[in-house]
Formats: C-alpha cells, sequence, structure tokens
C-alpha cells in the first residue's frame, strides 16, 4: 500500500457513508449549499427520468424542481456495490427503494409514489471526500399501486 493510500480515506466505508449521507439530505430536503459538496467542482453529469442535467447549474435545476415537487420523501438504501475503478475513482451499484407524495393542483389529494431504482454512479475522492462525477438511473420498478411519474 503507498503512503497515498494509507493516508486517504477513500474506501468503500466511505462511499457508503456518502450514498447514505446523500439520500438523507434529499429525503429532508436540504438546503442546496449542504447538497452541493456531494458533486464534484466540474464535469457532474445525471441521468434522470426527466431529462439529462450537466454541471453544477443542471445539478440546482433538477434539485430545486425535486423540492418543490415531491414531498414525505423516503429513500431505503437496498444494496451498494462498489468497484474501484483507480485510486481516486469507483463505479458504485446502487439499488434504493424511493417513495414520496407529490400534488398536482387542483387535484383534492397528493398521490403516492413508490419505485425500486437501479442506479450507476461514478463517484471521486475530491477534497477529501466522495463526491458524485457521474449518476445514470438505470431503471425504475413501479412498487404497487404507484401512481406514474
Amino acid at each position: 500500500m503507498t503512503e497515498k493510500n494509507m493516508m486517504s480515506e477513500f474506501n468503500e466505508a466511505a462511499v457508503h457513508t456518502a450514498v447514505r449521507g446523500w439520500y438523507a439530505a434529499l429525503d429532508r430536503h436540504d438546503d442546496v449549499g449542504a447538497v452541493l459538496p456531494y458533486v464534484v467542482d466540474e464535469g457532474f453529469e445525471m441521468h434522470m427520468p426527466e431529462g439529462v442535467f450537466y454541471g453544477r447549474t443542471g445539478f440546482l435545476e433538477w434539485y430545486e424542481r425535486v423540492v418543490n415537487t415531491f414531498f414525505d420523501e423516503e429513500h431505503t438504501v437496498e444494496r451498494v456495490d462498489v468497484s474501484f475503478l483507480g485510486e481516486e475513482t469507483a463505479k458504485v451499484a446502487v439499488r434504493v427503494n424511493w417513495q414520496a407524495r407529490v400534488w398536482e393542483p387542483p387535484e383534492p389529494v397528493s398521490s403516492w409514489l413508490g419505485f425500486d431504482a437501479r442506479q450507476t454512479w461514478t463517484v471521486v475522492w475530491q477534497d477529501d471526500s466522495v463526491r458524485v462525477r457521474r449518476y445514470v438511473i438505470e431503471g425504475l420498478e413501479a412498487m404497487p399501486g404507484s401512481a406514474p411519474l
């Protein structure tokens, strides 16, 4: 093990902690300033059902939309598989259950959403933390009774 590896905290536990921290921040609808440290400073790419978002500007556009659309969000991380591609890069396969509510005016009640999502992330070690460079929703499976997205 090199000296750099011994000093680095880029390991499987750090990636698991970052994944869980990301979803906790989304569930709480944290201020964007608290969520931005989860993404890289430059070169961010996010593939979502509603489109592809690039850079921090794209991330901010996506985040503004989700915190103003979904409520009572709950992400349950079911699986995180980490494959290191080098000393400072890893590919992460994530399976997460996402449940939320959404209200479409002028409907009298909100709708429940429930999906199992398969995702692939590319993460890097930047500024002594795990940051997402690429985030791709590979597939969504609706739970029984879920409204469509």
